[in-house]
């Protein structure tokens, strides 16, 4: 299943591709920064506007110790580092993004103040209690065992620490329309409800502190960033590009599931009691 997983995002030549649309919009790639990077390294919806909210639900400072688990290019561990001060890791399963995070780091400057991880969600190489924050944006759709998921987040999670997300969840619309940006068909597209989700965050020894449902604010960036690219055109930098080939029809879906509320976007912020 992982093997799957990791093809559904693997391109073979995302970081070549980045750096080429870079060049394309005139980018001096010597003289890069985390604006300019902005339209691709942030893969959930709302992309920025959605990781400072998050940011701001976290109550971060200098300082903590935060994990972005799922991280893709790593845009949101870079943010927390060069924003908020943090010292910021992210893991990732597929090691095509943890070498393009990496790069693409290095390129921005931001090297000595962030770190990368190749791995698995269910087993992170990190110790008990790591973390002051644990922190993931649209990750858990593609692993089936939500119990095992949040055990492992807040296993590295320190006591009195905070795990926030911003998430995708099943809605009572019905089964959902694929491909989706997580999944080409249902085959590793594993959403729960949003009851199941919260006895799985409650049994790893976590406590809802505040639970947003924010599907019509998502619905409404994905359907303006659509407008928005209709009319002037896609850039040669964006999402589509971590997408593939049918980039359109996945958000074209993601639109009509969450419109139908076949799925629901939440953000939440929970303690480790």
């Amino acid at each position: 299943m992982e093997d799957a997983v990791i093809s559904q995002y693997a391109r073979g030549d995302i970081l070549e591709s980045i750096l080429q649309a870079l060049k394309s919009q005139g980018k001096d790639l010597t003289k890069l920064t985390a604006v300019d990077l902005a339209p691709v390294d942030e893969f959930h919806i709302r992309g920025r506007e959605a990781t400072i909210e998050l940011a701001d639900l976290a109550a971060l400072r200098p300082g903590l110790h935060v994990l972005d688990v799922g991280s893709g290019l790593g845009g949101s561990v870079r943010y927390l580092a060069a924003e908020h001060g943090c010292r910021a890791a992210g893991i990732d399963l597929t090691e095509e993004y943890v070498q393009a995070a990496t790069a693409l780091t290095t390129l921005v400057g931001l090297e000595h103040a962030v770190a990368f991880h190749w791995g698995s969600a269910l087993a992170m190489p990190f110790p008990d209690e790591s973390f002051d924050v644990v922190w993931t944006e649209h990750a858990q759709m593609n692993i089936a065992d939500k119990h095992a998921f949040y055990r492992e987040l807040a296993r590295v999670l320190a006591r009195g620490g905070r795990l926030v997300f911003h998430d995708v969840f099943k809605g009572a619309g019905g089964p959902l329309h694929f491909p989706v940006p997580w999944a080409n068909d249902a085959s590793i597209s594993f959403l729960a409800d949003v009851e199941e989700a919260r006895a799985a965050i409650t049994n790893a020894g976590l406590k809802v502190s505040h639970w947003e449902d924010v599907t019509q604010r998502s619905l409404d960036w994905i359907v303006g960033a659509l407008e928005r690219s209709q009319q002037a055109g896609r850039s040669p930098l964006g999402l589509h590009m971590l997408m593939g080939d049918n980039a359109r029809n996945k958000s074209t879906n993601n639109v009509a599931n969450l419109r139908e509320r076949r799925t629901l976007i939440v953000q939440a912020r929970c303690e480790k009691r």
